[in-house]
């Protein structure tokens, strides 16, 4: 049996992700593993056809496929993303069909999730056999409960290769729009002096895009800034590297221009519209890459306190998955999402009507301040990335142990003495019969109770 591994990780072998794949290739050993290294050889795929075909020849001639790698956003990263595209741009998708697959993440389990949908979105699409996803924590294999069920998956994954299991699809064929956009009955919005920016990543890639772009640009008064990534010297996208965990400074400082276009543009405007096309089950690779360079700024919210909105061209409406991930990266920016418009929403009056809504709701939720409040995705999240900072990722990550310092975010429940001493009383209260059926009879009024005096107030 042979199994055909993309590695997904722009630093190839020195991976932790391929230390799982390589602990697999152990247990295994009537299998054989081949490795092509997809994400660090990305730039020499997309010009070099034969170095292209040799990957596309070894997965023809595997049973299976691994898809390996580590979360960079929410998803995989921008080298991988780009490979995943030239399969579907040059044609390679019979090469797919048929064959077996599953997903191997690692990740400290951020929205490893999302990235596993992802994948298993894509796997769908090209006809595969989605067998499943394993998602590890980065230190998943020192632990001897874990490797037995990272063996255990292993086993089950050959099992299901060699008896032709049938695999179940858990993603629809994406139906294009077919609507045809045309600007109508634009009002003009004031902005009052707020700063707002619209970046794309390739409008002459998409008419729809291009119109819905420039129909929002010309709401504002004055018509808002227009720049397109394509635009912007951008030398190649995050390499993990993690030098940028010190003090914020990218290993590309001075190589390229995306991180003047961050600090400069992106960080300065008041409101922010992210403008792309669909591509497989993700926007572009270009975005991707937009997205992972911005981690310089690490687990910081760098854009908190913006309006934020996403206009997209293609079946958005279709890939719950995705409005996830945009979603939950505006939320752990601690922006305002003021909404998403496709062109798959409805008639072109009805996505007239909903770029003039959204720019509306910037404007005016800009000039008042308001921030959604944090919601499961925000709050967990922070407290996920509280945790590794003020533990194991400290050393790595200094600029982000600074900043939760300086913001309180080191909030750990133990510090809460006066509940610690409340709940231990309590506790002990409740173990009387009496008191316990009191307690429940009084709770739902004590409950309210800390609510009156917020409500005599007017501010």
């Amino acid at each position: 049996m042979k199994i055909a591994v993309l590695n997904g990780s722009p630093k190839g072998e020195v991976s932790v992700t391929m230390q799982y794949v390589h602990f697999l290739e152990r247990r295994f050993p009537d299998v054989e593993f081949k490795f092509f290294d997809v994400a660090l050889k990305i730039k020499k795929l997309e010009k070099d056809d034969k170095a292209f075909g040799e990957v596309i020849n070894g997965v023809a001639a595997a049973d299976a496929v691994l898809w390996a790698f580590p979360l960079y956003f929410l998803v995989v990263c921008s080298q991988y993303k780009r490979f995943i595209e030239l399969i579907f741009e040059k044609n390679a998708i019979s090469a797919f069909r048929g064959k077996y697959a599953a997903c191997l993440t690692t990740s400290i389990n951020f929205f490893d999730h999302t990235a596993q949908n992802y994948i298993n979105g894509v796997c769908d699409d090209l006809g595969m056999n989605f067998f499943g996803s394993y998602s590890a924590e980065m230190n998943d294999l020192l632990r001897t409960k874990e490797r037995k069920r990272l063996k255990a998956f292993g086993e089950l994954f050959v099992r299901a290769i060699k008896d032709g299991t049938p695999a179940i699809r858990n993603n629809a064929p994406l139906i294009m729009p077919q609507v045809v956009f045309d600007v109508q009955d634009i009002k003009p919005v004031d902005v009052e002096g707020k700063k707002v920016l619209l970046v794309a990543d390739n409008l002459a890639d998409n008419a729809n895009l291009q119109k819905m772009v420039e129909r929002l640009r010309q709401t504002f008064s004055p018509p808002a800034e227009l720049i397109q990534l394509k635009d912007i010297d951008i030398k190649g996208g995050c390499l993990g590297c993690l030098q940028c965990g010190f003090d914020n400074v990218c290993v590309y400082e001075g190589k390229d221009g995306y991180i003047n276009f961050y600090n400069n543009k992106v960080k300065t405007a008041d409101i922010l519209f992210m403008a792309g096309a669909i591509h497989d089950r993700y926007i572009s690779s270009l975005w991707k890459c937009f997205f992972d360079r911005s981690f310089f700024n690490g687990h910081t919210p760098a854009l908190q306190g913006k309006q934020v909105g996403f206009v997209i061209a293609g079946p958005f409406n279709q890939i719950a998955n995705l409005r996830e991930i945009l979603k939950a990266s505006i939320d752990m920016q601690h922006c305002n999402l003021v909404g998403f418009v496709s062109d798959d929403l409805g008639s072109s009056s009805e996505i007239n009507a909903a770029l003039q809504t959204m720019a509306s709701n910037a404007a005016l939720q800009g000039k008042v301040g308001y921030i959604q409040p944090p919601t499961f995705y925000q709050v967990a999240g922070t407290k996920l990335f509280r945790d590794a900072v003020f533990g194991r990722l400290r050393v790595v990550f200094q600029a982000d142990h600074r900043y939760y310092k300086e913001h309180g975010m080191y909030n750990f429940p133990q510090k809460y003495y006066k509940w610690r001493m409340i709940n231990g009383i309590l506790g002990m209260l409740m173990k009387i019969p009496a008191f316990r059926r009191e307690f429940f009879k009084r709770v739902k009024a004590e409950m309210i109770k800390p609510t009156a005096n917020a409500l005599k107030r007017t501010e």
